[in-house]
């Protein structure tokens, strides 16, 4: 058993270390930035399956850091809630196969709404309709899952998350993200008061 642990924990680790590294999260970055730092959009995300999950944790993580952003469930934009996009908003789509259909119809319900939103794709294949379709595309450089079946997202799911960490960090290092930043935003729970205490600030006791 401890065997198969290390394998599993070995091919995830190099499926990290095989993401193609590229101008792309520089240009990314950017794209983010003006948006939503200097024109005071929104980052949205977006995901089907276990790749939305990925991609409603990206939103909470880019804001809390200081960058806004929302998770837009594909299938519920077909029934209203595509209202939420802005004409400042970025799209951040995540898809392993890059042929996920709700997420196709969701940049073709965009382009209908706000056609010069700008789309970021992160899938494995960079010649599927979804990459063809973005403005600003990163690989996840393909890895194959560790599951047994080679079909449950596994290693996807760890690159994709891997990724979005990337981006959360050169976000925060070029916006200038400090303590007392992540405190404003992160009140409650240990996170809160340790960056409270990183800040110097001190904790009120009603």
């Amino acid at each position: 058993m401890k065997e198969v642990v290390t394998r599993i924990f070995d091919s995830e680790a190099s499926a990290i270390r095989g993401i193609p590294v590229t101008d792309s999260y520089e240009k990314v970055t950017e794209v983010i930035y003006q948006h939503v730092q200097k024109r005071k959009g929104k980052l949205i995300t977006s995901g089907m399956g276990k790749a939305g999950q990925i991609a409603h944790n990206i939103a909470t993580t880019f804001s809390s850091t200081g960058t806004p952003a929302v998770f837009l469930h594909p299938s519920e934009a077909q029934h209203g809630d595509l209202g939420i996009m802005q004409e400042n908003d970025v799209l951040l789509a995540i898809s392993n196969s890059g042929k996920t259909r709700e997420i196709i119809e969701l940049i073709d319900l965009k382009d209908n709404l706000f056609p010069t939103i700008p789309v970021i794709v992160i899938t494995g294949n960079e010649n599927s309709p979804l990459a063809l379709k973005s403005d600003y595309f990163i690989s996840t450089g393909s890895p194959s899952e560790v599951c047994p079946l080679g079909l449950t997202p596994t290693t996807s799911t760890t690159v994709f998350t891997v990724i979005g960490d990337a981006l959360v960090v050169l976000m925060m290092e070029k916006i200038g993200f400090t303590s007392e930043d992540y405190s404003k935003r992160h009140h409650g729970g240990y996170l809160g008061v340790k960056s409270r205490e990183k800040s110097g600030q001190t904790t009120k006791r009603k």
